[in-house]
């Protein structure tokens, strides 16, 4: 059967499924790393006597830590799975937080095609990943959504461009698999338990008495350089050179190098965890991107992170805090909310 006309090619291919090989370690100065890479110095992150005042058992991840790994988990999905495109621009990104991640977790990755739809020509594509304990609790739940991007959208030079630059392991505008021998594998069936821990600890935030809709945060401001994009690369594994090489970020169409989306995406749960005093209250985290930040070499980036209470829960003792993002003068999170316990 030919499928329709306003249909993607991939579609019959959502619902794909692997399983990244081994565990994930998250270690203590991995976490560190993570934590100074989105300039996030909560003392949850770093010290193991401030974890411990909140409840943790050592060190906990930043909210965004699960990026890092899923990046490396994905790269089969789209060197393999989804094919037909040139490279792929981030659109919005879930992060689900069902308890917090700590140093000493041991975890499992699963990368699954979760959704594919094709508006205005463009593909929006879906991946998500899930973060499983050794108990076989299902610690967190990541979905990232791109839209795929042929050469007819880009200079042709790109590509070359990018494989002079990129590293020998990378190459993340030549990605376009084959659809020779392709064989779908879906998840086995089986009891998914998803953890309750975050929703059994005490959190450190203020009580929800003492909040009300229409409270704000206070402003923030967080200057990004080059170099902090540089270092962010590294660490998260994302070394696209549009975030570090102005020619190549030319050739793409941009009007300079960009932040990293994954990387404003850090510094706003940062900016709402040093607000609230507990990283680990966040249940979800939802981010539809708008404008990139443009990083320039000379004057750097200024992000103004800002926030107000949307929403209270008082059954749940939660609510929903808006987040807002401008650089340069522009909007650069489209719908940023976020859903935190309150004591």
């Amino acid at each position: 059967m030919t499928a329709p006309a306003d249909a993607s090619p991939i579609e019959e291919r959502v619902g794909h499924y692997y399983q990244m090989d081994g565990t994930y370690l998250v270690g203590r100065e991995k976490v560190r790393e993570y934590a100074r890479a989105v300039q996030d110095y909560h003392p949850a992150h770093w010290d193991l006597a401030a974890a411990a005042e909140l409840g943790y058992s050592d060190v906990v991840a930043p909210l965004t830590f699960t990026s890092a790994p899923g990046m490396q988990c994905n790269r089969r999905m789209f060197e393999e799975i989804v094919v037909g495109y040139d490279t792929y621009l981030q659109t919005e990104e879930v992060f689900e937080q069902h308890r917090p991640i700590v140093a000493g977790d041991e975890l499992l990755i699963d990368v699954e095609l979760t959704s594919v739809r094709r508006t205005a020509g463009r593909d929006f594509i879906t991946v998500t990943n899930t973060f499983t304990d050794t108990a076989g609790e299902r610690v967190h739940t990541l979905h990232t959504t791109v839209v795929g991007v042929t050469a007819d959208d880009i200079d042709a030079g790109v590509k070359i461009a990018v494989q002079k630059a990129m590293m020998h392991d990378m190459n993340i505008l030549d990605i376009g698999g084959s659809d020779d021998h392709y064989e779908k594998t879906v998840r086995p069936e089986g009891e998914i338990r998803i953890s309750e821990g975050g929703s059994t600890r005490t959190p450190g935030t203020p009580s929800f008495d003492d909040v009300k809709v229409g409270d704000e945060l206070p402003v923030h401001h967080t200057r990004l350089s080059r170099g902090d994009l540089v270092n962010y690369a590294g660490v998260a594994g994302d070394a696209n050179p549009i975030h570090w090489d102005e020619d190549i970020a030319k050739l793409a169409g941009l009007p300079d190098v960009i932040a990293h989306g994954m990387l404003t995406m850090g510094l706003g749960a940062g900016f709402a965890s040093a607000w609230s005093g507990d990283p680990g209250a966040v249940t979800r985290y939802t981010i539809r991107l708008s404008q990139p930040a443009i990083v320039s070499a000379k004057e750097g980036a200024d992000i103004e992170y800002s926030g107000k209470i949307k929403s209270l829960d008082p059954e749940t003792r939660s609510g929903v805090v808006l987040v807002g993002a401008k650089s340069g003068g522009k909007k650069i999170f489209g719908l940023a909310t976020l859903n935190i316990r309150f004591r």
